[in-house]
């Protein structure tokens, strides 16, 4: 069994050794899978992919040809592999349904934090070996503040237990309202009523298009208090950049993070010159905003436990259909 793993990166690669337990020969591409380098995919019996892989109808159509029918991915979502292709060339999707839920939140509740005592601005001051206390530096503590949970799955509840653990009233809105949610925080019946309640907003929802674009906007914006924090470490296309600029630079909005980006496949896993390189020009605005404004590169689920999870599970994948021929973890249209 060949599979061409894409998107590994250098740290990963002992881990993809030491979790192959059924002894697959794997190639470790470092690259992301684009329509310049799909002939390193010739050769295998399948790729495993990771976000922002291109495995669009292009892509896949020349997998087919390759002969290649297992096409999985070590992400929960899938945006990045086109369903309706895969099932014409009778391709088999599978993906990761979960992993980590910590390393996500950690991101999130460390991302949340560092806004609220305003840790960039006055780390950047003394690195500039400025060690005068500004306005800038006062902040609120954690435990004087509510915190809005909007998506109370596995990680909204792991960031509301950190929250919680300092003191800070959570709550949260779900349409689902599970029985563990409710024993770390306050359920709140509509997003409106989390907006206006809350000091620090943080998003845990599944992007579905057509339905939940670029919800955090400007009416969004408008329902938050103007010392409201926003993090989003869920998905970019959730996100409307130039009215989160606009909110930044009119102090209706006193910070806002992002592990993730609409479009960010332009973008992450990128080095530029300078700034004015990026060729999507509200990122351009974003970063310029900083530290008002954090941008990581989806380094969310970066973390040791959450690539051993991705590993492990995607080779149980492979090792579950070949075996029995079916999956529980796969993915159809």
């Amino acid at each position: 069994m060949k599979i061409a793993c894409y998107g590994v990166r250098a740290n990963e690669v002992e881990s993809f050794k030491k979790y192959n337990k059924y002894d697959y020969v794997l190639t470790l591409i470092e690259e992301l899978l684009t329509h310049d380098n799909i002939e390193t995919a010739k050769g295998h019996d399948a790729v495993l992919l990771r976000g922002n892989c291109v495995a669009d109808e292009k892509n896949l159509g020349i997998m087919k040809d390759y002969g290649i029918k297992l096409v999985f991915t070590r992400t929960v979502g899938v945006d990045h592999i086109d369903l309706a292709a895969a099932k014409k060339f009778g391709q088999i999707i599978a993906r990761v349904p979960g992993y980590s839920p910590n390393s996500v939140a950690e991101l999130a509740f460390t991302l949340g934090l560092t806004l609220l005592r305003n840790v960039q601005y006055t780390a950047n001051q003394t690195a500039k070996g400025d060690f005068r206390v500004t306005p800038q530096m006062f902040s609120r503590e954690a435990r004087n503040c509510t915190v809005g949970i909007i998506g109370t799955g596995r990680i909204g509840i792991e960031e509301a237990k950190m929250y919680k653990g300092m003191g800070a009233r959570v709550i949260g809105y779900d349409i689902y309202q599970s029985e563990p949610a409710k024993e770390v925080l306050e359920f709140v019946e509509t997003q409106d009523e989390l907006l206006q309640q809350s000091d620090i907003v943080s998003l845990h929802v599944p992007y579905i298009a057509g339905e939940n674009d670029q919800m955090i906007n400007s009416e969004f914006i408008s329902k938050l208090n103007d010392k409201a924090i926003i993090v989003n470490t869920a998905r970019g296309q959730l996100q409307d950049n130039e009215a989160i600029v606009q909110a930044i630079k009119d102090n209706q909005l006193y910070g806002f993070a992002a592990d993730v980006l609409p479009n960010e496949g332009e973008v992450f896993f990128k080095e530029f010159s300078d700034i004015s390189e990026i060729p999507d020009k509200s990122v351009q605005e974003m970063l310029h905003l900083y530290p008002k404004v954090i941008l990581t590169p989806h380094v969310g689920s970066n973390t040791d436990e959450a690539l051993k999870n991705m590993i492990e599970i995607s080779f149980d994948n492979f090792n579950e259909y070949l075996t029995h021929g079916l999956l529980t973890n796969e993915v159809t249209l």
